[in-house]
This record gives C-alpha cells, structure tokens and sequence, in this order.
C-alpha cells in the first residue's frame, strides 16, 4: 500500500504526466484550427507542434532542479536526459519522417505505374523541427514551474 501512496503523491512524476497531456492535447487542438476537423488519433501521435517528448524532459529537469537543486545529480541527468531527447527528435526521428515521405512517394509512383505493388505506408510524422521541439520545451519548464 505504501507504493501506491508514494506513487500518487509524486508530483514530479504527475507534472510530467499533466505535461504530455496538454502537449498532446495540444496537437488536437491545432489540428482541429489549422486543418479544420478532429483528429483524436493525435492525442497518441508521433511528431507535431507541439513535442510532447520535449515538454515531458523538460518538466522532469525542470521539477529536479527546483525540488533538489539545480547544482543536485538529479537535475544534472534529467537535463541531459532532455538534451538527449530533444536532439533525437528533432535529428534523428526527423530525418527518419523524411525518408519515410519519400519512400511512400516511391511506392506510390510505382502503384499507379500499374507495378503492381500493395505496400503499406509507412509512418511519415516521426520527429520534430526545432521549434516544435522549441515551444515542448518551454511548454514543459512552464508548466513545471507554474504546479511544482
């Protein structure tokens, strides 16, 4: 029974949660205003405005540094940690994303030269631009700064 109580009363762990959700829900919103229609496939989605993944390490490093200080071995590797995500998503997983688009370009060339191809599509919004990953950051230290 203790570790449910721990659990449920670790607010670090809750900002981050409420952090991936508002830049979740983020994207359903902007979805909905910039493309006009609702897209609740979003809310679990890869890539987008804003990163979730970058709100989420931010939060992390964010709650660390307040609750135990920012010269503290926790802050130390939760911000590494979110400089680690962050370059990933905006480098790697995007570079993935683009050659996933022209791959599905390829293959779809080739179904409508009569190749006969039945290739499933492959997922193109993997990563993120920088300010995507930008405007998760800020999202994350905001948060985590406004509910610790």
């Amino acid at each position: 029974m203790r570790f449910f109580h721990e659990l449920f009363a670790n607010r670090t762990l809750w900002i981050c949660v409420i952090a991936w959700t508002v830049a979740q829900g983020s994207k359903i919103l902007l979805t909905l205003i910039v493309d006009r229609r609702l897209d609740l496939r979003r809310m679990f989605g890869l890539g987008g405005m804003p990163s979730s993944h970058s709100a989420v390490v931010c939060a992390l490093a964010t709650c660390c540094g307040i609750t135990s200080g920012f010269d503290s071995a926790s802050f130390a590797i939760s911000a590494i940690l979110a400089m680690v995500v962050m370059t990933d998503a905006a480098g790697i997983r995007r570079a993935a994303g683009k050659q996933a688009r022209m791959l599905n370009e390829i293959v779809q060339d080739m179904i409508e030269n009569g190749r006969g191809l039945t290739q499933e599509t492959l997922k193109e919004l993997l990563g993120h631009t920088p300010l995507e990953v930008l405007v998760g950051a800020v999202l994350g230290i905001l948060l985590a700064r406004m509910l610790i």
